[in-house]
């Protein structure tokens, strides 16, 4: 056999079909090739990442935008309503309760429609004025920037347990889990508060009332206690039916030895036809 026919013959055959083509040809070549697969998978690879860094974002708890744990803040408190407070400038929100909005209204035992919301925030100013300063430890932070914590007074009572227990405020499983639930029993069964009457618990209210729910941006609107006591004296005793407002009424509840007797059912509101 020609061995070197066989070769120029199996050379010429190769570079018909690129088959011949030197190695040196083929790894010049190759990159060029690989370059439009490589640009593909990047943009894929981050459009991917993209999306699940999008995912990712969405879940986190808006506490890690706010910065790191904050200290606990204690302080005499004003009432924004009856689960919120402010201390130093800065918005407190009790955790696992819900208490009636500003402008909620509830029906009571008569089916009379009363200001459940104003009611359980004077409810509260009541409560924490008895022993003060209010101590909170930090829990996290809500949408509104509000500080979410456990509170209790200067007594070591539990703000939070005390506005359910006495029916001005409701347990909220969604972030209690139930912490609250017997202090919930207790005043539904003696029908303190919001349980002597009708009423649509606060989550469900602000679904329907999305415009009203937005938290207020000024503390309760009750007269100051100095402006009060400047018109207002324990002498002579009165009764209910010669008060003419609930100001006025919460005041004498406040200051004077014989007040206790204008709150009958012991809810902390004095004269209830009048709030």
């Amino acid at each position: 056999m020609d061995k070197s026919r066989y070769k120029n013959r199996s050379g010429w055959g190769r570079k018909g079909n690129g088959v011949g083509r030197s190695p040196a040809w083929r790894r010049a070549s190759l990159p060029l090739g690989l370059v439009f697969v490589t640009v593909a998978a990047a943009a894929a690879l981050a459009t991917q990442s993209a999306m699940q860094h999008t995912d990712r974002i969405s879940d986190v708890g808006v506490s890690n935008f706010f910065g790191s744990k904050p200290e606990p803040i204690a302080g005499v408190a004003s009432v924004i309503d009856g689960d919120t407070i402010e201390i130093h400038g800065q918005r407190i929100r009790f955790n696992g309760i819900d208490a009636p909005e500003s402008k909620q209204y509830c029906s009571d035992a008569k089916g009379f429609d009363y200001p459940c919301g104003r009611r359980s925030a004077e409810a509260l100013d009541v409560f924490l004025a008895a022993s003060r300063p209010v101590h909170c430890t930090f829990v996290t932070w809500d949408r509104y920037h509000r500080f979410v914590g456990d509170c209790q007074r200067a007594d070591g009572v539990s703000v939070a347990s005390w506005m359910v227990e006495h029916g001005q405020a409701l347990d909220w499983p969604r972030f209690s889990h139930g912490a609250y639930s017997a202090q919930q029993a207790k005043a539904e069964a003696a029908k303190l508060g919001l349980w002597v009457g009708a009423f649509q618990a606060p989550w469900e209210w602000r679904a329907v009332h999305a415009g009203d729910a937005r938290p207020s941006s000024q503390p309760l609107g009750i007269s100051s206690r100095p402006q009060v006591a400047q018109s207002f004296s324990c002498q002579p005793r009165r009764t209910c039916s010669q008060i003419s407002s609930c100001d006025e009424a919460q005041w004498y509840l406040n200051n004077c030895p014989w007040g206790g007797k204008l709150d009958r059912d012991g809810d902390g509101i004095a004269c209830e036809t009048l709030c």
